[in-house]
């Protein structure tokens, strides 16, 4: 692993553990073994730091999607695919990216950073918000949105839609992050909440 990989391993799990404001540049030298100067040679300040890891989060998710042949950010690409896929290919993707946000060691440090963050740091509690709120309805929304106009879906509010569907899964990796013990209970609710939402909102096939 390259030193500026460890020095972003290393900020990550310090942000999640200690919060972004009670960590200093000197304490992730420390955990990467270097002296605060080394450290200074790949990244010039504890924000350029902060920027690395959203760029890395960024690629990160994007590795996973394609992975489940998702494009995950354009809604125009990833309708074409849901236009003809099946129920069960589409819980097999819904359960794919849920573990991967859940499971991941880097998806989860950083979740759980912006969440003790965003209660004590107003700009991180903006990222809170575009990551995990604004970003994922906004996608939902288009991609439901598409599926409406080309008659996979029924044709209804796809703002709602996208609150219907986002919004349990959310609070589903929230309590698996609290209750680890009870994540084969929430994963379950999780695939039936994907297949009554596909069955209530699909078009019967004539």
């Amino acid at each position: 692993m390259s030193t500026k990989k460890k020095i972003l391993d290393a900020a990550l799990t310090l942000f999640s553990e200690k919060g972004y404001a009670n960590v200093f540049v000197a304490d992730i030298a420390e955990a990467v073994g270097i002296k605060a100067p080394s450290l200074y040679k790949h990244y010039k300040s504890k924000q350029d730091i902060f920027n690395a890891i959203l760029d890395e989060m960024k690629s990160s998710y994007d590795r996973q999607a394609s992975m489940l042949n998702l494009n995950g950010n354009n809604a125009s690409a990833d309708a074409e695919i849901y236009s003809s896929i099946s129920e069960d290919e589409i819980v097999k993707m819904g359960l794919g990216l849920f573990s991967y946000f859940l499971h991941d060691e880097y998806a989860q440090k950083f979740r759980k950073m912006l969440t003790i963050e965003q209660f004590n740091n107003s700009e991180l509690a903006q990222l809170f918000t575009k990551q995990y709120a604004d970003d994922p309805l906004s996608y939902q929304a288009a991609l439901f949105s598409m599926l409406c106009l080309k008659g996979v879906l029924k044709e209804e509010n796809p703002n709602v839609m996208a609150l219907q569907f986002y919004a349990p899964i959310f609070m589903l990796l929230t309590l698996c992050d609290r209750e680890p013990s009870r994540e084969a209970e929430f994963t379950a609710l999780l695939e039936q909440h994907v297949l009554q939402f596909t069955r209530l909102y699909r078009k019967e096939e004539k």
